[in-house]
């Protein structure tokens, strides 16, 4: 009789054991995402920004022109080192502003700046993922971008006034680099913001998955450098490129008037949108949106 009773508790527990085991398998073709430990944080960017424009949009504002007040810093002292490198070696000034001009996005980056080039990739992702809508994601871009150039224009114009941008000869690094931004053709540009900013936009990636601060600063610097090296476009920082270079100039750069100007800004946007919102961001939030264990 005990027996009996305990090969029925048996089989009770085995049938208890087996509902469990049933329970917890999921059916055919029943599947969960991959949770991606990359856009988990993106996804936290994008909550951050839409919070602080929704509870203070002068401060989100005010990010934004302290990106390109760190932007004219690291532009100010690459194009100084590069006018001095080319005194005592002509070709070496290009190495000196790639190499200064990196330190740029490390300043932006760690001082939480707002930069409408890596705007573009957070706020399509975030249409994308369902993160923000399309009006919203709109004004945060537009707003950025606007206060980045109002926030190039001033810090521009400031830097001319300082010793090292008094009284250059016209033939000098900066002049003729800017004479020859404001020369280059549509598709060029076009072109050339694609690969700048998926430069700008892999480093912001970087950033965000690697650990020690460090290693991020040396990464940046480093990857930064191609699209500086190369003279790739970047909307953002030409704002403060071009700012200076007017005002240092008092307005003699060869080819530099309103329709030149305008005209590198609009499809340096266009290239940069392409580059960082849809080469890298779609691309990759596409990749991320998968079943497989194989994400970011």
């Amino acid at each position: 009789m005990e027996a009996q009773t305990q090969i029925n508790n048996n089989v009770g527990n085995f049938e208890n054991e087996g509902e469990k085991f049933i329970q917890t398998v999921p059916a055919v073709g029943e599947q969960t995402a991959t949770e991606s430990p990359l856009f988990k944080k993106i996804d936290t960017a994008i909550k951050n920004k839409v919070a602080l424009i929704d509870s203070s949009y002068w401060r989100y504002a005010a990010r934004s022109v302290l990106a390109t007040l760190f932007l004219t810093l690291g532009t100010s002292i690459a194009f100084g080192t590069a006018i001095q490198a080319e005194k005592f070696m002509p070709g070496a000034g290009k190495f000196t502003f790639a190499f200064m001009f990196s330190w740029s996005l490390v300043m932006i980056i760690f001082m939480n700046a707002e930069l409408g080039t890596s705007n573009m990739l957070f706020m399509t992702v975030g249409v994308y993922r369902k993160k923000i809508n399309i009006s919203k994601a709109i004004k945060i871009l537009m707003t950025c971008v606007l206060f980045n150039l109002i926030g190039g224009i001033i810090f521009g114009y400031l830097v001319s006034l300082t010793g090292p941008f008094q009284n250059l000869p016209a033939d000098n690094y900066m002049f003729t680099g800017v004479a020859a931004k404001l020369s280059k053709s549509t598709v060029q540009i076009i072109v050339e913001g694609i690969f700048a900013n998926i430069v700008v936009n892999t480093a912001f990636f970087i950033n965000l998955r690697m650990k020690d601060d460090a290693g991020k600063v040396m990464a940046i610097i480093f990857v930064i450098f191609i699209f500086a090296f190369l003279g790739y476009e970047h909307v953002i920082a030409n704002f403060p490129a071009f700012s200076l270079a007017f005002f240092a100039s008092k307005g003699a750069i060869a080819g530099m008037t309103t329709a030149s100007v305008l005209h590198n800004l609009l499809f340096a946007f266009v290239g940069n949108y392409i580059g960082g919102a849809l080469v890298i961001g779609m691309t990759y939030a596409w990749l991320n949106q998968t079943h497989s264990s194989y994400v970011d």
